[in-house]
């Protein structure tokens, strides 16, 4: 896991006499050595933060490996592993608890997963050095600048927080790094000291950063202080868990409260596009990782490496450019229980069929066939679907224009129902807002249940595994096949991390 250190700097990429200032507008860094940095151009100070964004949407490291999904989104009730049944078999023996099997003790995925988010994090611990030489070059007199170099520090710092919060998620004890000279030496941390470090970090995020949506920052989607009450309010509700009378609920509360009286945010309308192209960077985003093929037929593109092809329709689908690998497919207890709802919105959006009455494929509500496959597999992930109709002339890589969401504003709404009926107050508004964008009716004097299912509903299938998180801190998780409360939260540290550095034991 040790890396060298670099500076990552964006060259600027022009497309006709378009400009933007956006990151993604951007051609994928080149690596710049740090001796050529001049650290008095402070015109240039915001380029370590965005290489880091470039390494958050990239694989190794970064955020969006497709194996890392795999890994972190199996363990819940709403995916099964898909693909042929010998394809990544060792996912079925995470998805089945067990642990102790040598096939996840020596597993490649799980010590590519604990690299790819080290990595990130030691690179960004590797742009707050740099920012901090930019800092020593700001006069005094200089306030704007002075207050630009914290809010890019805090940039840096909720990815670098973000990254620890996926670790943690999958591993449970992890070092908290922030001095990449301790990579070999430096132990873990207890799961609540994690929380509890990501929360206080976010603190130093929330009062620096751009009071803004992300799709209204001077850095078109970067993170801003309402990024940070999120993933705020999200650790806080881990460390409640399912203690109603914990003030940890009152943090939840506050910090949602604080993105929805912002006025700032609002639910995209259509839930079905959502996901697709008109949903980027809309005004319900917090925080999604960017890509673009720049709207043209060939030439350079930043592109989301296998994570949507990973997930794509997996067998003959006669020439259609919507095909992939055929993982992360819907669970039928998940379609069971959108059915049982009449959660059609959802269920059209999250469920890509292979088959439909009277037919054997499925006709998408945007035109896309769907064929089935020797495999048996009965659903596709829908959440990853990219339809044709949408895909740039010439383009044909499933999902390659496609942007990967993480936190939304429905998160915040669902988070400040649920605080607000543990607390016992009424939390019917920011459930029904939710609900009736997926056209289902109202609810009166709605319970905890109600918020819980509704979160299940929501977010099932996407890309942090939001689903087994929350069936870990509400307790659900020993409804699930093979999982023993104490033992099965979390997987084993890699053994190859643990050759590296024994106090990782």
């Amino acid at each position: 896991m040790i890396r060298l250190k670099y500076i990552l700097f964006a060259g600027m990429f022009a497309m006709g006499l378009t400009s933007c200032n956006s990151f993604l507008d951007k051609m994928p860094e080149n690596q710049i050595p740090i001796a050529l940095i001049d650290y008095t151009q402070l015109s240039n100070m915001y380029e370590p933060v965005s290489g880091i964004y470039r390494m958050a949407a990239s694989a190794n490291p970064g955020f969006v490996h497709w194996m890392d999904f795999g890994i972190r989104g199996i363990r819940g009730d709403d995916l099964d592993k898909g693909s042929s049944a010998s394809d990544q078999s060792t996912l079925t023996d995470i998805k089945g608890f067990h642990y102790d099997y040598a096939s996840v003790q020596s597993f490649w995925g799980t010590n590519n997963y604990f690299n790819d988010y080290y990595g990130l994090i030691q690179d960004c611990n590797g742009a707050l050095i740099e920012l901090n030489k930019f800092a020593a070059n700001i006069p005094a007199s200089d306030a704007v600048n002075q207050k630009l170099n914290l809010q890019y520090q805090a940039e840096v710092r909720f990815i670098r927080a973000f990254a620890h919060l996926m670790l943690e998620r999958v591993f449970g004890q992890i070092p908290i790094l922030t001095d990449n000279s301790k990579i070999q030496t430096i132990g873990k941390s207890s799961v609540k000291d994690v929380l509890t470090w990501i929360s206080s970090e976010m603190d130093f995020c929330i009062a620096n950063l751009e009071d803004a949506r992300p799709n209204q920052s001077v850095h078109f989607g970067a993170v801003t202080k309402y990024t940070a009450y999120m993933l705020k309010a999200i650790v806080n509700a881990d460390m409640a868990g399912n203690d109603n009378s914990s003030t940890y609920w009152q943090t939840v509360l506050d910090d949602t409260n604080a993105i929805i009286n912002s006025g700032k945010f609002s639910l995209y309308p259509d839930y079905y596009e959502l996901f697709k192209k008109p949903g980027k960077m809309c005004n319900e985003s917090l925080f999604e990782l960017q890509y673009s093929d720049f709207g043209t037929s060939s030439g350079p593109a930043v592109e989301p490496d296998a994570f949507f092809a990973f997930q794509g329709p997996r067998g003959d689908q006669h020439g259609s450019p919507i095909s992939g690998w055929g993982f992360m497919n819907p669970s039928q207890s998940y379609v069971n229980f959108l059915e049982a709802r009449h959660d059609s919105i959802r269920l059209k959006t999250t469920i890509l069929f292979t088959s439909s009455p009277g037919h054997n494929y499925y006709v998408t509500p945007s035109n896309d066939t769907i064929w089935p496959n020797s495999d048996g597999d009965l659903y596709f992930n829908g959440k990853a679907y990219y339809p044709s109709s949408q895909m740039t002339p010439g383009r044909t890589d499933y999902g390659e224009d496609n942007n990967i969401r993480i936190l939304r504003y429905a998160d915040a709404l669902l988070f400040n129902a649920e605080a607000k009926i543990r607390m016992g107050q009424n939390g019917d508004a920011p459930l029904n807002l939710v609900r009736e964008r997926a056209g289902l009716t109202p609810i009166t004097n709605a319970t905890l249940q109600n918020v819980l299912d509704e979160r299940r509903a929501e977010f099932s299938c996407e890309w942090w595994g939001e689903r087994f998180d929350d069936m870990i801190r509400t307790g659900e998780a020993t409804s699930l096949p093979g999982f023993v409360a104490g033992q099965s939260e979390y997987l084993p540290i890699p053994q190859t991390q643990i050759d590296l550095n024994v106090n990782l034991k």
